[in-house]
């Protein structure tokens, strides 16, 4: 795991977990945002090929408000 987002997941202050919403070089796969959107998937029964964009409207809203509490 890329020691960044080892640092940001292993601490207690929320402000240092917050990610950034760009994707980096480094990251790749391990891009918060995909982990991110991994995660959303697993919860919520959601295929992981599936685009945002073809979320049904509770889902959607699920993403978003996931995405404003995990993401800068």
């Amino acid at each position: 795991m890329n020691e960044e987002l080892k640092k940001r997941l292993s601490t207690d202050e929320p402000a240092a977990r917050e990610a950034s919403n760009a994707i980096s070089d480094d990251t790749g796969q391990l891009d918060v945002r995909f982990v991110l959107w991994r995660q959303f998937c697993a919860e919520y029964g959601v295929p992981i090929e599936t685009l945002p964009s073809e979320l049904d409207e509770e889902k959607r809203r699920r993403w978003e408000k996931m995405k404003e509490e995990h993401l800068k």
